[in-house]
């Protein structure tokens, strides 16, 4: 099955970004990878709206627009659910309320541990994360969500999903599903990436070749999700 356009777009956007980045790395989780994701390198109100955009798109296709709030976890997810939420209104000309948490609660003025939207009983929420490797935030995650009121929080968006082992045998974005009874989607995952740029010329070199498809390929052996 062909990959589709935007996904294509969004993998050569985040080497243009340098948010994709392929060499020698340590996970949080202390894994050692060929491959890194770091969505702190969009730092420009063009990425942004274009980063925007994608995440949309894969919410669009995974969920729909008929929820309430765009729940982005601090610090990184905050400028996701800003980004996104905006994209949404933009381009789908619906509007989804953003809702991010802070990590220490203010004790002057608007004082309590949530930024942008408050969340009410009833809401239908969708989480966005950056990447999720070993699936450990969203533990931290949902309580804060939960702990506002009644709601239905209906799923995860990541960016991309690293497709290897969370805790157990099964990939973190499984174990997301299945723990948490979520739904979960990413805009690409690193099987497409690898698909996309096998092999491939882009801006006059190619971006994986032979010796670094070995290095993932013996990365997926030992860390990849059955």
């Amino acid at each position: 099955m062909a990959l589709e356009e935007y996904k294509k777009e969004f993998i050569e956007f985040m080497i243009d970004c340098e948010v994709l980045r392929f060499g020698d790395f340590v996970t949080k989780s202390g894994r050692r990878t060929p491959f890194f994701v770091n969505t702190g390198f969009y730092r420009t109100g063009t990425q942004l709206n274009r980063l925007g955009e994608y995440y949309a798109k894969a919410i669009q296709d995974a969920f729909g627009f008929d929820f309430d709030i765009l729940f982005g976890p601090a610090y990184k997810g905050i400028p996701l659910a800003v980004a996104t939420t905006m994209a949404i209104s933009e381009y789908y000309d619906t509007d989804i309320r953003y809702c991010s948490n802070r990590k220490e609660i203010k004790d002057h003025g608007d004082k309590g541990i949530l930024l942008g939207s408050p969340i009410r009983d009833h809401d239908r929420v969708v989480i966005i994360e950056d990447v999720t490797t070993a699936g450990t935030s969203i533990g931290e995650t949902l309580p804060i969500i939960r702990a506002q009121g009644d709601v239905d929080v209906l799923g995860l968006v990541v960016s991309v999903d690293r497709m290897e082992r969370g805790t157990g045998n099964k990939s973190a974005l499984k174990e997301i599903e299945e723990n948490y009874g979520l739904k979960t989607t990413a805009i690409v995952t690193m099987k497409e990436v690898v698909e996309h740029l096998y092999n491939r010329t882009y801006h006059g070199r190619v971006v994986i070749d032979d010796s670094l498809k070995r290095a993932i390929d013996a990365y997926y052996e030992q860390y990849g999700a059955e």
